[in-house]
């Protein structure tokens, strides 16, 4: 039987921002833009009665909690603080993903027959509240949903096993927003059907729930039912991303090259997206066709938005191409990556600006990496990816691809 962990450290901007400065433990407060115009990034506990929740716009919760302590917030922190986390984990599980910023998953299967793994999985909590002061709700069960859902429900700073079994009425009470995947949108539909709870969910068939929502449907009728055979991918931290194209024909055509230069910014930021990543420092790279290669860099502030990456990335082109000549290969690349959303990095940005953002990334993942671009970058077909360089799995080896 399979065994699974899934550890979440509670309101974790939140209780970063309690380490650092002891004075705001137990009052409002939240992480965010500190402009009307800003975005709440985490919020407290304390903040919750008044129906604050992340995403949520910042002149709105004011409005909400006048009394709240705003904090812009720093993801480099916030990055510190998780690694310290993932090291514990690395150090003491055989297998673990860590799926964002504050939330891991650890395969302990077989690990019965050595040790109790809930009193295992206690110990491991004490241990990462112990050396580092953050706390953090675990649940476990035999497989990944269950594990979530559980650990939601432990909340705040608590733990939860659901034994063998024991899922279904474990899930049955609880709210049909409590099922991984189930969005506001699909919570809507669901209550036009009358649906209010997972146990009704459990008593329909399946097929009048892939009626309703198509391959969704049979997908959260699994999970409503406690059935999940999904892997905990091994963990493996990426520490840049690049793309790179060379040409057949080696050119000087700066329109082209300029153009190439956008849809490959524009990809590469909708990766640091898609995987909650952030890049602190860009560069660009070219080599001529005498073979001589050149690469200039550039820190800038934490960030995943393409409309603050392209300005800089073709600022640096004009840096560096001096020399006038063919080229042969252009390139870039993003590094000093850290985990966090990227609302972080767009605090200052409206709301309008995160919800298109938002509504792009989601054409993108639903149709493809190049079902939507910007005008400049239609031109440039090979830009693309087959999956999320962030999963933590290996990155494919593709064959060398030309443009």
């Amino acid at each position: 039987m399979r065994t699974i962990l899934h550890l979440d450290l509670d309101t974790f901007y939140v209780s970063v921002e309690r380490m650092i400065d002891s004075t705001l433990k137990e009052k409002p407060l939240l992480v965010g833009g500190i402009s009307d115009r800003g975005v709440v990034a985490a919020c407290s506990y304390e903040t919750r009665p008044y129906g604050i929740h992340s995403g949520m716009s910042m002149k709105i919760a004011k409005e909400l909690c006048p009394e709240a302590i705003i904090i812009k917030g720093n993801a480099g922190t916030y990055s510190k603080y998780s690694d310290m986390v993932t090291e514990i984990i690395k150090e003491n599980v055989p297998v673990f993903e860590k799926s964002s910023i504050d939330e891991f998953y650890a395969d302990l299967s077989g690990m019965d027959k050595f040790f109790g793994t809930y009193k295992y999985s206690l110990e491991l909590r004490q241990k990462i509240i112990s050396e580092t002061g953050l706390p953090i709700s675990f649940g476990l069960s035999g497989n990944k949903v269950v594990s979530k859902v559980a650990t939601n429900e432990a909340k705040p700073n608590n733990q939860l096993k659901i034994d063998f079994g024991t899922e279904k009425p474990f899930l049955a009470p609880l709210s049909v927003k409590k099922i991984p995947m189930v969005g506001d949108k699909t919570y809507q539909t669901l209550r036009n059907l009358g649906v209010r709870y997972i146990k009704t969910i459990q008593d329909m068939p399946v097929d009048v729930m892939k009626g309703v929502l198509g391959a969704n449907g049979l997908t959260i009728w699994k999970r409503a039912n406690g059935i999940d055979n999904s892997p905990v991918i091994a963990f493996s931290e990426r520490k840049s991303i690049s793309t790179e194209r060379t040409f057949d024909r080696d050119t000087i055509d700066i329109y082209k090259l300029r153009n190439l230069l956008i849809a490959m910014t524009e990809n590469l930021s909708y990766q640091l997206r898609r995987g909650n990543k952030l890049t602190a420092c860009v560069a660009v790279k070219i080599r001529y066709s005498d073979f001589n290669t050149y690469t200039k860099q550039l820190k800038i502030p934490y960030t995943s938005a393409d409309h603050i990456l392209i300005p800089k990335i073709l600022e640096l082109f004009e840096k560096l191409y001096q020399k006038r000549l063919l080229i042969r290969l252009i390139g870039i690349r993003f590094t000093h990556l850290v985990g966090g959303n990227y609302q972080i990095n767009l605090f200052d940005d409206s709301e309008k600006q995160l919800n298109l953002y938002q509504a792009l990334d989601n054409i993108r993942i639903r149709y493809g990496d190049r079902s939507v671009t910007r005008a400049a970058a239609i031109g440039s077909t090979t830009i693309g990816r087959m999956q999320n360089p962030f999963n933590g799995q290996p990155p494919i080896v593709l064959a060398h691809r030309k443009q």
